[in-house]
């Protein structure tokens, strides 16, 4: 990307660096080794005699294509350090004049990476000494580039954070503190594993663990398919309303336990991963419960009254995720099941406000055929005459700050997306009220 500008400024021609496409291919399949970055040494001596403020200048102009490339939770992660009054600094390799409009976009306090030699406005071919590193930040180099830096700004490494995803940053992920192997390769991942330190996936929630760099929600999306859940029939529509990328709050209606999957069924044609706020005594359950949260549920304690489920969907949605929320609270019982007016609590609107993200409905009708609220498990022995279940996605909707008004506005959208007998006023018999509670009985009857 980066020579592509540097090309494309005249900086260097197509046969400046030869053998470089070749060079990248290898770097992709075999990673960060010795071999590969005792070559990239060498690029000093071939950017000799490169104009420096043209190198700028392309830095520049691939600086928001880089930005594009950073991992979602990553600017979460940064202003949460701000918050605590702690300085945010790239230590990286790259030539500082390549890397720092990048870094200066982001928001990054201060760069520390490597210095090429200049000569009257061009690189001369020698890197510019920097705490015995021999002027090439990298293994070693960077951790004493990193002490020179923090000696002179008066940063105490052992109360520092350090993050990377490379083995060679070992000398400096062990003179810090809060050292985090991130999105770590095989040999950062065993060391990180020996020396305890914690692993971050910057692509996923904390907590969400990867198998072969994949989460556990994508793998289990490729069972989220109409065809093999053969105990309900599928009318899937308006799945191009959901963005492949970018956040927004997936609004859904509560009918049925089953809404979960009837939604996730729609929503994986995305390919995305979805952030869903679970109540805490589904988290808490045994075998269950691990489960979901390594799907990346975020935890809600309804009696609290605590804000930090928001506040953590909220971190999501800066990190560009899906968060699905039913506005309900839970399925409704009794005669307020049959109800023509869908009526939400404040969550999504609140939510909204706080991350100025659109909020997506999502209408979901007939769940309740599947499973039942009375019954512990969906009917799967259902399959001669499975009900049919339908999911309707809507177009985005943005709100304002009236979470009154809005509440109301995100029940209305989604209620527009259910079918005629929705708003049709219905008389339940007895047993068809029974079914609306947990335990099959109304609560007279318990």
């Amino acid at each position: 990307m980066l020579t592509d500008h540097l090309r494309a400024a005249g900086i260097v021609g197509d046969r400046s660096i030869p053998g470089q496409a070749l060079f990248n291919r290898a770097y992709d399949l075999l990673g960060e080794n010795r071999l590969f970055m005792t070559a990239t040494k060498q690029l000093a001596r071939v950017a000799k005699g490169w104009d420096v403020l043209g190198v700028q200048e392309a830095a520049g102009k691939a600086a928001q294509q880089l930005a594009d490339l950073v991992q979602p939770y990553a600017g979460p992660l940064m202003r949460e350090h701000r918050d605590a009054g702690r300085l945010v600094v790239l230590a990286t390799t790259t030539p500082f004049e390549l890397v720092k409009p990048f870094a200066d976009l982001i928001g990054i306090d201060d760069v520390i990476a490597t210095r090429y030699g200049v000569r009257d406005g061009r690189y001369d071919g020698s890197f510019l000494e920097s705490a015995g590193s021999g002027g090439f930040v990298w293994g070693k180099g960077k951790l004493r580039a990193v002490q020179e830096w923090a000696g002179r700004n008066e940063v105490l490494l052992d109360e520092s954070y350090a993050y990377s995803d490379s083995y060679f940053d070992s000398p400096l992920l062990g003179a810090v503190g809060h050292p985090f192997a991130v999105n770590p390769d095989l040999r950062l991942q065993a060391l990180a594993t020996l020396r305890r330190w914690p692993t971050l996936h910057l692509d996923a929630p904390i907590g969400v663990p990867k198998v072969f760099g994949i989460e556990p929600q994508m793998i289990l999306q490729q069972f989220f398919r109409p065809e093999l859940i053969r105990y309900a029939r599928f009318d899937i529509d308006g799945v191009e309303h959901v963005p492949h990328r970018g956040a927004a709050i997936i609004a859904v209606n509560h009918r049925s336990y089953f809404d979960v999957i009837a939604a996730g069924t729609a929503l994986a044609r995305r390919g995305r991963p979805v952030r869903v706020l679970a109540k805490k005594e589904l988290l808490d359950a045994p075998i269950v419960g691990p489960v979901i949260r390594s799907l990346g549920a975020i935890r809600v304690d309804r009696g609290s009254g605590s804000d930090e489920p928001l506040r953590e969907a909220a971190r999501a949605l800066e990190g560009g995720e899906l968060v699905a929320v039913f506005p309900q609270g839970t399925i409704p019982r009794g005669d307020a099941f049959f109800a023509t007016e869908l009526r939400g609590r404040h969550g999504v609107a609140r939510l909204a406000a706080m991350a100025r993200v659109p909020v997506i409905p999502v209408g979901v009708w007939g769940t309740e055929h599947v499973w039942p609220r009375s019954s512990k498990l969906p009917h799967m022995w259902n399959v001669a005459s499975p009900p049919q279940v339908t999911v309707r996605i809507g177009p985005s909707i943005t709100l304002g700050d009236d979470v009154d008004t809005d509440t109301c506005r995100v029940m209305a959208a989604i209620s527009a997306l259910l079918p005629p007998e929705s708003k049709v006023p219905y008389t339940p018999s007895a047993a068809e009220l029974a079914r609306t509670y947990p335990s099959g009985r109304p609560p007279a009857e318990d």
